[in-house]
């Protein structure tokens, strides 16, 4: 499998088991008490404009071929499939205590979860929206949420890790935090009336690094570098997060982008589970 990079830096490694290939950050396999991945599109057994690794039942894809690449998925990260809690995201910043009662069927109007049981796996879906994994080794707590450009000017990081300390005493200092593949400023264009929201949700002194205008009156929007931004903001530590460098829409052949397909296509998908001790 061939990804392209933004950068130099060393922020995914790339795990392959049995065919089923995965990106997973080193900084998060450091903390020591979490299962995690995102899935590309290959080792999977959908067809047609699925192929070949969806989980996701929401995109009109066979059922037993999103049963069995699930199985296949959760095998290779090492992960329970029996286990696994769904976002049903709408682009809310709503975030859930997930428990083992929510197995099985997604999380209504939830675009994040948090969790303190080992062995249940929070999983999210995307195809250009940021994936934000969140890991709290001292009260071993973990979070992970979807974040579009809504859920990123209405500071969906934030939420996250004010729920994970409301209801669970985290401390921000401790988290350790992860940006996952998704759209690069590069691609994603965006109109006046997203930028609008940026303006009013950022100190004019970011508005540099987030977006640029174009000839056509359009922008180009940094998705990394807000979110990064919100993370910085929560009480993260700089050092204590990964920024992505892999770009949804610059990997085509190895990973699904709504910005590339469609509609027509399959989701990528974010797995997080604590370790069973």
């Amino acid at each position: 499998m061939k990804i392209s990079y933004k950068n130099n830096r060393h922020i995914f490694d790339v795990k392959e088991k049995n065919g089923v290939p995965y990106l997973s950050f080193p900084l998060l396999d450091k903390t020591g008490i979490v299962r995690h991945g995102f899935s590309t599109r290959l080792g999977g057994v959908s067809k047609g404009v699925w192929a070949t690794m969806n989980i996701s039942t929401t995109r009109g894809d066979d059922p037993a071929a999103v049963t069995e690449n699930r199985k296949r998925i959760s095998q290779a990260i090492g992960v329970d499939e029996k286990k696994m809690v769904f976002s049903g995201q709408t682009h809310t910043t709503n975030v859930a205590v997930a428990t083992e009662e929510d197995i099985g069927a997604p999380l209504p109007e939830t675009d994040g979860m948090i969790t303190d049981v080992p062995g249940l796996c929070l999983v999210t879906f995307y195809a250009d929206c940021v994936p934000l994994y969140f890991a709290d080794p001292v009260k071993r707590v973990i979070g992970l949420s979807h974040s579009g450009w809504r859920g990123t000017v209405r500071k969906m990081a934030n939420c996250t890790v004010d729920k994970m300390r409301m209801v669970f005493g985290t401390d921000p200092a401790d988290v350790i935090a992860a940006i996952g593949p998704s759209v690069c400023q590069d691609c994603y264009e965006v109109s006046e009336d997203v930028i609008e929201q940026v303006r009013a949700n950022y100190r004019e002194e970011d508005w540099e690094s987030l977006f640029y205008q174009k000839e056509n009156g359009k922008y180009q929007l940094n998705l990394w570098r807000a979110n990064e931004l919100n993370l910085l903001e929560s009480g993260i530590k700089k050092e204590h997060m990964a920024v992505t460098n892999v770009c949804t829409c610059c990997n085509p052949e190895a990973l699904f982008s709504h910005r590339v397909m469609g509609t027509n296509r399959g989701n990528l998908s974010a797995f997080l589970a604590l370790k069973e001790e």
